[in-house]
């Protein structure tokens, strides 16, 4: 029952309030209809465009009755942001260390799932296989994963000095946590600190999001140089090579 003239603009807002972590779908159907009941004199034949003929509601003279529009819509459940894993190095020192990352309230619902007996698959930029996680059945949960950063140039100082890769995962079926476990290599070649995000995302439904916080503390003295004085008011020289580690 809303009227709208012509040119003007109809808002609809869409409330998500998803009570689990899993896949949400649900469509928007506008149906428009001329407001004096009059049919439109266009005509849908078989040479009509297929988008059109259903989209549109067609009278029994042919003409067009009313029209349709439909919207799709994907709802998928964020988990509140954790806490953040710090990653402390010192400059020109590498450190792997173990990460492990609790998702809560994952669905291991069957018709949420995909097929069963492949491993997951994990992607960062690539995707790698990994060990399978299951609720004690042939299901299979499958993950995805990727470090975002939050400009280009934290991103051009990070991203050659940080590594990651899933290592393991473990499923909980009565809390229904899982734990994935990463390795997480840093490699700064200066002091520095800087942050990234890593984004989870499951095939179930939901996601996941975990700041880590990367750390250079300063690196070690590489050498004492002494100078010896050759007598007052005389200049005393000693040299020494640096090499870059860049062109």
């Amino acid at each position: 029952g809303i009227r709208l003239a012509p040119k003007e603009k109809l808002e609809i807002p869409v409330l998500f309030m998803p009570a689990e972590m899993k896949i949400y779908k649900a469509v928007v159907v506008i149906h428009v209809m001329r407001e004096n009941g009059e049919n439109w004199p266009y005509e849908v034949t078989a040479r009509s465009n297929t988008n059109l003929n259903r989209n549109v509601i067609v009278a029994e003279n042919g003409e067009t009755q009313g029209i349709l529009w439909i919207y799709p819509i994907n709802g998928t459940p964020e988990a509140p942001q954790q806490k953040s894993v710090v990653i402390r190095c010192q400059a020109r020192q590498r450190l792997e260390q173990r990460v492990e990352l609790l998702l809560i309230g994952v669905m291991p619902g069957a018709t949420a799932l995909p097929d069963a007996g492949n491993a997951a698959m994990v992607n960062t930029e690539e995707s790698s296989d990994t060990p399978e996680v299951t609720d004690g059945s042939s299901a299979t949960l499958e993950f995805l994963y990727e470090l975002q950063y939050r400009s280009d140039e934290i991103r051009s100082q990070l991203e050659s000095l940080v590594g990651m890769e899933l290592v393991g995962k473990e499923w909980d079926t009565e809390s229904r946590i899982v734990t994935l476990i990463f390795n997480v290599v840093f490699a700064p070649s200066k002091p520095m600190r800087n942050e990234a995000t890593v984004v989870i995302q499951c095939t179930a439904g939901g996601l996941w999001k975990f700041p880590l916080v990367f750390i250079a503390t300063e690196p070690e003295v590489d050498d004492v140089i002494n100078i010896e004085a050759v007598g007052l008011n005389k200049e005393s020289i000693v040299g020494f090579k640096l090499t870059s580690q860049t062109r």
